[in-house]
């Protein structure tokens, strides 16, 4: 059938839910379900979706073709410069240090320094610090150089992600997971999977091109499926690994797998995971999450199951909570669930319905 063609009017629309079968995997030979014809007007947006955060930065993906487009905008005068090391970055007072990028070749120029990619990021769209039009570069350097050394501002310190994401502004956050994603990739796709040959770099570092049969290759996102799995009583199931006596909590997850719908990676890894199976599920939101590539994509599902069996090996424990429960638990130091940064964090906020209060710092 094409996608003009309606269905047939005897049938109601597919849904992408399954029937939990009686035995075997639940993902394997079960036929779809066949809804009425739903009563909201069509393709009415629920109201308990997490919120669209916007985008920060233009990434340019027409200029950045241009060839020679990066050296001449450093040439410029009118871009800044992140600086990234071994997956960290330089910051200095809660924010990236972002330094003239014509300045800092130069400085890395006379002191013999070769930077090992320098890629486009792009233009903050509305920033009150920085004049439109001016473009993000980043440096990809080998290794950490010392404050105070070949352009590098002596107050400045490198630092992870997660050492300063918590202080960062949006933009900075945003700038900080662009470069990581895009320096990994770099790093780990460094020849032709075709032919072996190493390949070069094209379109402000957002292609690699294969010199011998001329192939190109661009990033790597790996999605992966991140979900808040609610019984037929309203409680949630959270699970943790390591120690089967460890505090931390947090949704179950999983990587999705080649020719598999986002839906049927839920029904498989939480089946996988801890045994319960899943009946109806939602996408709620994603979340960027470059450590080292992924894409996570938040859903909330449902079972009528009711005794988790953890893997034991991705999962070695899970628990339900009620609300007042987890919320208790987490004040009283008893369970530890994901920081504010993760997408984790906003579903469990989303079934809870309000902000989860975090134990006191030093109690």
């Amino acid at each position: 059938m094409s996608l003009a063609e309606p269905p047939a009017p005897q049938h109601g629309p597919v849904v992408q839910h399954q029937t939990p079968p009686q035995q075997g995997r639940p993902w394997e030979t079960q036929e779809p379900v066949r809804a009425s014809v739903p009563s909201t007007r069509a393709n009415h947006l629920t109201d308990n979706v997490l919120p669209v955060r916007p985008a920060l930065v233009d990434r340019g993906s027409s200029e950045r073709l241009k060839p020679g487009m990066v050296q001449a905008l450093i040439e410029s005068g009118n871009a800044l410069a992140m600086v990234l090391a071994g997956r960290k970055a330089l910051v200095q007072a809660n924010e990236l240090v972002l330094l003239d990028a014509d300045f800092l070749a130069q400085s890395l120029g006379e002191a013999g320094v070769r930077p090992e990619h320098v890629i486009y990021l792009g233009s903050p769209l509305d920033d009150d610090h920085i004049a439109p039009g001016t473009g993000i570069v980043l440096f990809v350097l080998a290794d950490a150089l010392a404050p105070g050394t070949s352009g590098i501002p002596k107050a400045a310190e490198w630092a992870g992600f997660r050492d300063v994401a918590a202080q960062l502004d949006a933009l900075h956050t945003a700038l900080f997971v662009e470069a990581s994603a895009i320096a990994n990739w770099h790093s780990t796709h460094t020849h032709c999977p075709r032919c072996g040959a190493r390949t070069t770099v094209e379109a402000g570092g957002w292609v690699r091109r294969c010199p011998e049969d001329g192939s190109e290759h661009y990033p790597r996102t790996d999605p992966a499926i991140i979900v808040t799995v609610v019984g037929a009583d309203g409680r949630l199931l959270l699970g943790g690994g390591g120690p089967v006596d460890a505090k931390n909590y947090s949704t179950l997850a999983g990587f999705v797998e080649p020719g598999e719908s986002l839906e049927q990676a839920v029904v498989r890894e939480i089946f996988e995971e801890v045994g319960v199976r899943v009946t109806a599920c939602q996408y709620l939101g994603s979340q960027a999450w470059p450590f080292p590539a992924s894409l996570m994509l938040g859903f909330t599902a449902l079972t009528s199951d009711v005794e988790p069996r953890p893997d034991g090996v991705e999962v070695t424990r899970a628990r339900w909570f009620n609300r007042a429960e987890l919320q208790d638990a987490v004040l009283q130091g008893d369970v530890v669930i994901s920081s504010s940064l993760s997408i984790s964090r906003s579903l469990i906020e989303h079934w809870y319905g309000g902000v989860i209060q975090d134990r006191p710092a030093g109690s």
